[in-house]
């Protein structure tokens, strides 16, 4: 599975929220935390720490003769869990995400976009969570609590390719919460007849913390290796 670069397009959005403040912002640099899931969670549900990936995105954004080049760091946390499908053998086909992208308030008017998204409008941005997903279908909604916050929690059905072959997936998308200054949003996805992961994928966003263990699970991971916006991600 290639990296996964779950929300794109969003940062031509973030860069006209600031075109008309930039005079008065005075802050060129937004940065959020890394946010994770519970240890004892993530080994009751089967899933695996197994990378906290920085995605750096610098925009120029100018208004009225005025132009500056804003940064935001976002954070991708990201889970795994093996899942026998059949003739692709044992497959890391069950994913868990956690996003953090910083809350940019200036007197009470937000500019991160994320804040007002619905999950419809995050799940059309998903991309490469498995090589291809498309038509995604909306299947249902609920309400879940993470951090202390009810948010809606929304379930959608995809055709989606692995290692080239189909399958069919579910994907859980939860609309965002606040995580201290961040704001937050949580995605699972996993091959629609391993429908029992349903739960799981509500245990593990009912279990996210704000913060994280940098070693995760994978002794093979690399930990946090910073990124840049040159091959997609979140801004």
């Amino acid at each position: 599975m290639q990296r996964r670069q779950l929300i794109a397009g969003l940062g031509a959005t973030v860069a006209a929220g600031f075109a008309g403040c930039l005079g008065t912002v005075g802050m060129a640099e937004h940065e959020a935390s890394p946010a994770g899931v519970d240890a004892d969670t993530r080994s009751e549900t089967g899933y695996r720490q197994t990378n906290v990936e920085p995605i750096t995105v610098s925009e120029p954004v100018g208004a009225a003769g005025y132009s500056e080049e804003v940064t935001v760091l976002n954070y991708l946390t990201e889970h795994d869990k093996s899942v026998d499908l059949g003739p692709l053998g044992e497959q890391e086909a069950a994913v868990f995400t956690v996003l953090t992208t910083p809350q940019v308030s200036i007197l009470g008017q937000e500019f991160n976009p994320v804040g007002d998204m619905s999950t419809r409008e995050l799940v059309d941005l998903l991309e490469d969570d498995y090589d291809e997903i498309e038509n995604i279908d909306h299947e249902a909604d609920d309400t879940i609590e993470i951090l202390g916050q009810k948010t809606t929690e929304s379930l959608f059905s995809a055709d989606a390719q692995f290692d080239g072959s189909d399958v069919d997936v579910y994907i859980h998308v939860t609309e965002s919460v606040e995580a201290g200054e961040d704001l937050l949003v949580t995605i699972g996805v996993y091959p629609e007849q391993f429908d029992e992961e349903a739960e799981n994928v509500r245990t593990l966003m009912s279990s996210v913390v704000e913060t994280v263990d940098e070693d995760g699970d994978d002794a093979g991971s690399d930990g946090a290796d910073d990124d840049s916006d040159d091959d997609g991600g979140l801004y």
